[in-house]
C-alpha cells in the first residue's frame, strides 16, 4: 500500500498536532511554510540541472517538496479548524474530517492486509502444486481420452490421477496399481 504525500502529511500532522495549542499550531504552520519554500527552491534547482539518477539513499527533491506542501496545507487546515471552532487545544478526536480520513485509511490498510494474507495463503498452497504440459504419443493419447470418456472426467484429470497413484519400486521401476478414475 503506497501513501501519497497528502496521506503522509495528514497522518503526521494528526499525530503531531494532538494536544497542541494555537501557538504550537502557528509555529508548525510557520515551519511548514519555510520547509515548503526551501524544498520547492531546491526542486526547481534540480530540474534546471542535467538529468541524473538518484543515489540509493539520496532524497528525492520533488517528493520532499510535495510532502512539505501537503504538510503546509494540512497545518493550515488544522489552524483554520481551531479558529472556527474556538478550540484552544487541538484534539484529533474532535476533528471530524481528520477522523473520517483516518478511519478510511485504516479500512484501506485492513483490506490491503487481508488481500496480502490471502495472496500469501494462495502462494503457499500453490507452492506444492505442479503445472505441466504433457505430450503423449497418438496411441497413448487415445487411451487416455478413452479412459476419460468412460470415467466421465477430463483427460487431464486422468493423467493427474495416474501421477497421484504412481509408485516407485526399489528397482527404480514406476508402476501404477489398479484404481478407478474419479
Amino acid at each position: 500500500m503506497i501513501w501519497s504525500s497528502k496521506d503522509v502529511a495528514r497522518d503526521l500532522v494528526r499525530h503531531r498536532a494532538a494536544g497542541l495549542t494555537t501557538v504550537g499550531v502557528d509555529k508548525a504552520v510557520a515551519e511548514a511554510t519555510v520547509g515548503e519554500r526551501e524544498t520547492e527552491a531546491e526542486r526547481r534547482e534540480v530540474l534546471r540541472g542535467p538529468f541524473r539518477e538518484l543515489e540509493p539513499f539520496e532524497r528525492d527533491s520533488e517528493e520532499l517538496a510535495e510532502r512539505w506542501a501537503a504538510k503546509h496545507i494540512e497545518w493550515r487546515r488544522v489552524r483554520s479548524l481551531m479558529e472556527s471552532s474556538g478550540w484552544t487545544v487541538y484534539e484529533s478526536e474532535q476533528d471530524v474530517e481528520g477522523t473520517a480520513w483516518a478511519q478510511e485509511c485504516e479500512a484501506h490498510r485492513a483490506g490491503f492486509l487481508e488481500q496480502q494474507a490471502a495472496h500469501q495463503a494462495r502462494r503457499r498452497d500453490e507452492k506444492d502444486k505442479l503445472r505441466a504440459e504433457v505430450w503423449l504419443t497418438a496411441p497413448a493419447g487415445r487411451r487416455i481420452r478413452t479412459l476419460a470418456a468412460r470415467a466421465g472426467v477430463c483427460p487431464d484429470r486422468v493423467v493427474a490421477q495416474l501421477a497421484e497413484h504412481a509408485v516407485l519400486g526399489e528397482d527404480g521401476m514406476v508402476s501404477v496399481p489398479d484404481f478407478t478414475p474419479r
